[in-house]
This record gives C-alpha cells, sequence and structure tokens, in this order.
C-alpha cells in the first residue's frame, strides 16, 4: 500500500521559473567567444536539468569538439559561463516566478507538506531568495555533494534529511533527465511541459499554474491528522 505523501521536491528550473533562457544564453556567448559557433536553439533541450559541466559537454559533443580542449579548460569555461549567467540573473523578483507556484506553495503548506528544492543549479538557494519564496522551502539539496541526474541522488538526498521512504514523496520536474531520476528513486513524479518527451511522469500537467489541487488533495491523502 502507498504511503501518504508527506514531501514534495521542487525541481527549479522550468518548473518554478525560467532560468533556461539566462543560462542558454551565457553558454551561447561563452561557445561562440571560444569556438566562434553558434549553438543551434534545439541543442538547449539536451541542457536541460543537468549539471554545468555535463551541460557543456553536450554542447561540444553536439559539434564534435568534446576532445578538443582540456578537461582544466572546460572547468574555465563552465566557471566562466557561470559568471555570465549570475549577471544575467541578478536582477530576478517575484515576476519571473510562473504563475502559480506561490499559490501551490501555499497550498503544500497548509496541508503540511515538506517541500524541498532539488534543482541541479547551485544558484537555487539564491534563485529562490530573490523571488521571495526561500520560506517556503524546508530543505535544499546541495548539487554539489551528489551525482547529478538522471541519477536519483538529488532526490533521494531530500527524503534522507527528512527520514521519509522514497513512496511518501513526489518530484516535480520538466526535463526528461529529472523524470528519469524522480522514477529511479521510486518516487511519485508530476512532469511539467511536454506530454509526448515526459511520457514516463506518473500524471503531466502543462505548466505548474493548471496542476489541478483536487487531484492533489487525493494524491496526498489527509495529513493534517
Amino acid at each position: 500500500m502507498n504511503h501518504q505523501k508527506k514531501l514534495f521536491i521542487f525541481d527549479l528550473d522550468g518548473v518554478l521559473a525560467s532560468t533556461s533562457d539566462e543560462h542558454f544564453q551565457a553558454w551561447k556567448a561563452i561557445i561562440k567567444s571560444r569556438f566562434n559557433i553558434e549553438v543551434a536553439d534545439e541543442v538547449e533541450e539536451k541542457t536541460k536539468g543537468v549539471s554545468r559541466i555535463d551541460s557543456l559537454n553536450k554542447i561540444l559533443e553536439s559539434y564534435h569538439l568534446e576532445d578538443s580542449i582540456t578537461q582544466q579548460e572546460k572547468e574555465e569555461l563552465a566557471y566562466k559561463k557561470n559568471e555570465l549567467y549570475k549577471e544575467l540573473i541578478e536582477n530576478f523578483d517575484q515576476s519571473n516566478l510562473f504563475n502559480g507556484v506561490i499559490e501551490l506553495l501555499q497550498f503544500l503548506k497548509q496541508k503540511n507538506i515538506l517541500i524541498a528544492l532539488g534543482s541541479a543549479s547551485k544558484n537555487g538557494p539564491t534563485i529562490i531568495k530573490s523571488t521571495g519564496i526561500d520560506s517556503y522551502f524546508d530543505y535544499i539539496v546541495d548539487p554539489s555533494l551528489v551525482p547529478g541526474k538522471p541519477n536519483p541522488d538529488i532526490f533521494s538526498k531530500a527524503a534522507e534529511y527528512f527520514k521519509l521512504q522514497p513512496d511518501e514523496c513526489v518530484g516535480i520536474e520538466d526535463a526528461v533527465s529529472g523524470i528519469q531520476a524522480i522514477k529511479s528513486a521510486n518516487m511519485y513524479a508530476i512532469g511539467i511541459g511536454n506530454e509526448k518527451l515526459l511520457k514516463n511522469a506518473d500524471i503531466i500537467f502543462d505548466s505548474v499554474g493548471s496542476i489541478d489541487f483536487k487531484f492533489l488533495e487525493q494524491l496526498i491523502g489527509d495529513n493534517n491528522g
């Protein structure tokens, strides 16, 4: 029998706010300056939900450049990209959150649900603070301490922190690698976005704003008792 759900673990980019444009703009600028290549827009999908170095490797592989630079040069490019990205997100505020995010977080809090951030982005804490939602989060997984998605560790770590079983946890993701990670952690997966891409999720909504609270009440069970 399934346990009641007690913990919701959120990805950040594409779920709570969109930082993917800023990430990709930064990568495009860095690759252009280093290799004089215009990275095509369709490459962006490969970079979603994975770590910084993995993102860089996916871009390099797309242009058969992965063996053209050393690991140290990769680290330097990734560092430069992050500095540029941080400049781009400096002015983030509550208006950068997707519609429905605050209502969803409030709803979960009313239901006594624990909330964790399971983002591959090391800038996650900065963004949830600047967008004014940090007070809703009970725990933030440090992505530098765990292998990146599609490995399940970032989700498992949150469950372990609260000493919960996987079937007491729900992951919310918009990326294929993220849904894979949730399912590998044996948790319930809510996909946000494209049905065809996220077909392995247990249920899919177009956006956070379209998540049905009645459905959530059934999923959660009664946590108020």
